[in-house]
Parts: structure tokens; sequence; C-alpha cells
């Protein structure tokens, strides 16, 4: 049984979730498929809080906690993985990141931060509290600098 279900939190993270699976067929620039796969494995790390937080899949304190850790170790490949302005028809990466690259950085040094910052995740209730501390980070930063 889950806990944490607000509405308003699970429909935004289900399109954040679900989403990037279109965009990764047919990707051409090796550039723009190794940057995606990395928010692939991001994605996955988020997907696995939110299915917990959903009931989908049982709660479970140590996956709980390691997808947190993944996240914060993923996402500090970031900013290098989009360095170079490199493009292609299948990415949903907007201009707008190398226009603000540094506003984009600090978005995901936030991100890495919240999800360095959770800790242990001992139960639904600090499950709730970590995703929405990180979720909150992916949204502020895919409102800006993602299709």
């Amino acid at each position: 049984m889950s806990v944490f279900k607000p509405a308003l939190f699970v429909l935004p993270l289900s399109v954040l979730i679900a989403a990037p699976a279109l965009a990764h067929s047919d990707v051409k620039n090796p550039v723009v498929m190794d940057r995606m796969m990395t928010m692939k494995a991001i994605q996955g790390s988020m997907k696995t809080l939110g299915d917990m937080a959903k009931g989908k899949i049982p709660f479970d304190a140590g996956k709980a906690t390691a997808a947190a850790a993944a996240m914060a170790h993923d996402g500090k490949k970031v900013p290098e993985k989009f360095r170079a302005n490199e493009t292609d028809p299948k990415s949903e990466a907007l201009p707008a990141i190398w226009d603000n690259f540094d506003d984009f950085v600090q978005k995901s040094e936030a991100m890495v931060a919240a999800a360095a910052s959770v800790g242990t995740i001992g139960d639904e209730s600090a499950l709730g509290a970590a995703l929405g501390k990180i979720g909150g980070t992916c949204k502020a930063c895919h409102r800006d600098y993602r299709e």
C-alpha cells in the first residue's frame, strides 16, 4: 500500500518518465545518443521511485535508496554530456541549454544535490519526501531545457 499518491505529482512524474523512451529510436548523432543514455539511466532510477510511490511495485528501502544514489551518480555526468552543442532531430534538448549553460549546470547540480541529500529511504514517508525533493529539480530543468 502506498502512502504517497498526490495526483498533482504522479501525473507529471509519469510524463517525465514516459516521454524520453520515444526519443531514442533512430538517433544518428553518437554524442546525442550518449547523453540520452545518461538521461535514460536517471529516468530509470526515477521510475523505480515513482513506481514504488504509486504502488506499482512493492516498497523496498534498499532499492529506493540505491535509485536515489544512482540518480546522484549519473546526474554528475550531465553537464559534461551536454557541454558540446550537438543536435539530432530526435533530441528533445532545447537550444536554450547552450544559451544558458551556466543555469543548466546549476539545475543539474541541484538535482544531484537533492538526490544525494535524501540518504536512506527507510519507509514510504521518506520515499514521498525524496520524490518531492528530486522531482522538483527534474521538473525545473525539463520546463526550461527539454521539448
